[in-house]
């Protein structure tokens, strides 16, 4: 599932991408951008399929990416990107979020715990889009591997995951497979 947000920086904004597995909650792509065009959600897309393959687990062909009815994602480049690509697109109707909600409730997690101005990933003021990919970087990495999910019986994304390629290969103990399981 996918979709963008925008941050306010001094000289107007930057846009974040992300690009989530709804099953294991990891962020596989992200992408900032002073533009908000197909290209910027083209490349977040091309990024999460780049990083699971290089990963060792590509997605399937015939995989349910759901998405925003936003015109970039909308757009006939993104359809043949998507297409091309062995996706199947899912896009809810316009004024709703209920295809796109768990992607929502992503981008609201990371406006408050990444570029709120109390966060723990902010320096300072976020001036450019340098700042903002930073921080969209220290904050993936950590939403990834150190964040507890309580969806995912409190662990970490990457760990949850993990867990489910272990089980596909018998690599687990059976007691970890049995609370994987249940």
């Amino acid at each position: 599932m996918t979709d963008f947000t925008y941050v306010p920086v001094y000289s107007g904004f930057v846009y974040v991408a992300l690009v989530i597995d709804l099953y294991s909650r990891v962020i596989v792509g992200w992408e900032t951008s002073t533009v908000k065009d197909t290209a910027f959600v083209e490349h977040c897309l091309r990024m999460a399929l780049w990083r699971r393959e290089h990963t060792g687990r590509p997605a399937p062909a015939g995989l349910i990416h759901h998405l925003d009815a936003e015109s970039q994602y909308t757009s006939i480049r993104y359809a043949d990107t998507v297409a091309l690509e062995g996706l199947e697109p899912s896009i809810g109707s316009v004024g709703d979020a209920y295809n796109n909600a768990a992607a929502e409730t992503v981008m609201g997690l990371f406006k408050n715990e990444a570029v709120a101005k109390d966060s723990p990933f902010r320096a300072g003021a976020l001036k450019t889009e340098t700042d903002v990919t930073e921080v969209v970087f220290e904050w993936v990495h950590w939403y990834n591997k150190e964040r507890l999910h309580s969806a995912l019986d409190h662990q970490t994304p990457e760990e949850y995951e993990q867990t489910y390629y272990d089980l596909q290969t018998g690599a687990l103990p059976d007691d970890a497979a049995n609370k994987q399981a249940a």
